[in-house]
């Protein structure tokens, strides 16, 4: 581990550790001290990494409020404010949503070669918002984006985004019968791309759209674009990672389902504590 303050790598181990239980350690070059969580996002924080971790992972899965997580935690003799879970929330999702962006870039470019768009409203501090999201033919999300218009230049900033984050272009586009779909997917995407406008062939995506509706309704909307954004975005990472099934239809036995969820949903938590 290199030096949080100069980034040396003459860094020595200290033989006490944190109350936490963290490791503490000293520069040689500098002479300062730190520990192991100094210079991530939880330094300064009251608790452990594993149990904020825990929390927001919850607070993202689950269709709890931060009232309620506030209450669970108040059951396991922890107490917490409903406002530390946002703070820990909105330092911990852009964490765990950058990596698994990440993980994701240039996968799936046999499924991936046909892109599903579509778009659905949210309520942001009592306006209706758009929501872009973009599926392939597996199901598998390619990427999502809060916009308070639905226009020209909205679809052109998600096919941006869509594109960075797979690092590839698409074969073929559907979407529905909106008309600045054609010239952004000309624009962005290219010419080369197919693009079909039909309701019935986004069914799928349209069905898929009620993991992000059914989690916010308990929200009853959100007062912050920006922190609806940050919420949209990072639970449709993470529900993409928790998904049993890796082709359309597939069939998945209970107990394969529990090991994958098991397994992705250490990945994630582990992702969070180290952030």
């Amino acid at each position: 581990m290199n030096c949080v303050c100069c980034g040396s790598t003459a860094v020595t181990e200290r033989p006490e550790v944190t109350a936490r239980g963290y490791r503490r350690l000293r520069c040689r070059t500098c002479g300062r001290q730190f520990n192991e969580r100094s210079g991530g996002v939880l330094n300064r924080t009251c608790l452990p990494s594993d149990i904020i971790a825990f929390v927001v992972f919850c607070r993202l899965r689950y269709r709890l409020t931060l009232r309620d997580l506030s209450e669970i935690m108040a059951l396991r003799g922890i107490e917490v404010s409903y406002e530390a879970v946002r703070d820990w929330e909105a330092k911990l999702l852009p964490a765990m949503g950058d990596e698994l962006r990440k993980r994701r870039r240039g996968t799936g470019r046999q499924s991936g070669a046909s892109w599903l768009v579509d778009e659905t409203y949210l309520k942001v501090r009592g306006h209706w918002c758009y929501l872009y999201r973009a599926v392939d033919r597996d199901g598998n999300l390619i990427d999502a984006m809060l916009s308070e218009h639905r226009d020209m230049k909205a679809a052109k900033a998600f096919f941006r985004s869509a594109r960075a984050v797979m690092g590839l272009r698409p074969d073929r586009v559907t979407t529905d019968g909106h008309g600045s779909y054609p010239r952004a997917i000309r624009t962005v995407l290219g010419k080369a791309v197919r693009h079909r406008t039909s309701a019935y062939l986004n069914n799928r995506l349209e069905q898929d759209h009620r993991g992000i509706k059914g989690r916010i309704r308990c929200m009853r909307g959100s007062k912050n674009h920006d922190a609806a954004h940050r919420f949209c975005r990072e639970h449709g990472e993470l529900r993409n990672l928790l998904r049993p099934r890796r082709r359309h239809n597939q069939i998945v036995s209970a107990s394969l389902r529990r090991f994958r969820f098991a397994r992705s949903a250490k990945l994630a938590l582990g992702i969070m504590q180290n952030a």
